[in-house]
């Protein structure tokens, strides 16, 4: 069975074609920039790699052009549009509404829209992804796998505000978690690798453009960084993370910032970028070793925030066997693995420095010989998961 895994932002477009149940990648390619003159189409196949720079200007365009090349006889993968049986499309926020995998229906788009708020980087791009590709893969079935979902095992003192009952009761008002599908493939890794009696205890640490960590203890979420929508915890590219409430009301009260630009500050204007003018973790490396030192001190800053989260959550696990980094930033920056474990050797968790500069895409240990904690990096696949979630809906 052919899934076409689906992953739609704000001005990008990620996708795989994945063969199930052997988990056999057909394809994978990313279309950026969407709304430019000069958008990038990459596509590869087998390891054959195809780059395009063209105008895109909306989701539309970049999803036919997407289609088109899976069907194109140099570089393409598929016979028809029909030889795909399943699209399976990443959500972040599914609310209250959603703790699982689902066939997409009208009502579970007008859910979607319905969570728009509470994740507005997102689900507009995420439901547009939806809409365009039940034009284009017209016998398919669309399916909804939200990062939310994952962390529908977390404790009540996990999830719940400090604010009156019913606000939860009758607004939903409550901790929900992100980055689920890359939290739960990462950590089954782990227990794989590691063994399950070695891996009671495991915090993942998810560190790209978005950033959160997870508190896992026997394979189930027990805390996330991220709560009701995903721009609190770690400091991030654009979005601030942890701030306290009071500066909200300062700026809109002494500054005079209305509710939107507050909001556009928080997520857009804020973390790695505010303090740096850059949001590439790439950029502010280079600029912080060439001695800028607002990199350097945002870099340290970023590091502190991912420790103070460690510290907490191996007290809430009550233990830690291993810490993990994954994605963009957490498999690839050995500045921001070590800066995440400086000073950590009361927990047990010594890095060794020469094995964190090793650079792979396989799953690695990079603790020394005595550390107790396991110190891993395991490329996520939130793709292949998305897949295999979508296949075991349909069969």
């Amino acid at each position: 069975m052919n899934i076409l895994v689906l992953n739609a932002g704000s001005s990008s477009l990620k996708y795989q074609v994945i063969e199930m149940p052997n988990e056999t990648v057909k394809c994978v390619g990313l279309v950026e920039r969407i709304g430019m003159k000069d958008a990038i189409f990459n596509h590869e196949v087998d390891g054959k790699k195809h780059q395009e720079v063209l105008p895109i200007l909306n989701h539309d365009i970049g999803l036919q052009k997407i289609a088109k090349t899976l069907l194109d006889k140099k570089n393409g993968v598929l016979n028809s549009v029909d030889d795909i049986k399943a699209v399976g499309h990443r959500v972040v926020h599914g609310g209250n509404k959603f703790n699982k995998t689902v066939v997409i229906t009208q009502e579970v788009k007008d859910n979607i829209r319905d969570l728009f708020d509470l994740a507005p980087l997102h689900n507009p791009a995420n439901l547009t992804g939806i809409e365009i590709a039940e034009t284009i893969f017209t016998s398919a079935k669309q399916i909804a796998i939200f990062d939310t979902s994952f962390h529908q095992t977390m404790p009540k003192e996990a999830y719940e505000y400090a604010i009156p009952n019913k606000y939860l009761e009758e607004n939903h008002i409550r901790a929900y978690g992100f980055h689920g599908t890359s939290h739960k493939y990462v950590s089954e890794k782990a227990i794989e690798y590691l063994g399950q009696e070695k891996s009671e205890n495991i915090i993942t640490i998810h560190l790209g453009n978005g950033c959160s960590m997870s508190a896992i203890k026997n394979g189930k979420s027990i805390e996330n960084s991220l709560g009701f929508g995903p721009m609190n915890g770690l400091i991030m590219g654009t979005r601030s993370g942890d701030i306290d409430q009071s500066v909200i009301f300062f700026l809109m009260k002494k500054l005079n910032k209305s509710v939107e630009e507050v909001n556009t500050l928080l997520q857009k204007e804020s973390g790695m970028l505010g303090l740096t003018g850059f949001s590439d973790l790439r950029e502010i490396t280079e600029k912080a070793a060439q001695g800028n030192e607002e990199c350097q001190r945002a870099l340290k800053l970023a590091g502190y925030r991912i420790r103070k989260y460690i510290g907490s959550y191996t007290a809430i696990l009550n233990g830690l066997d291993a810490i993990i980094f994954t994605a963009g930033i957490g498999e690839n920056s050995s500045i921001m693995r070590k800066l995440a474990c400086e000073n950590l050797d009361f927990l047990g968790i010594n890095l060794d420095f020469e094995k964190n500069k090793i650079r792979s895409k396989k799953i690695r240990e990079i603790q020394k010989p005595n550390s107790k904690v396991k110190v891993l990096v395991i490329p996520t696949n939130e793709e292949i998961e998305i897949a295999k979630q979508a296949y075991q809906l349909l069969t």
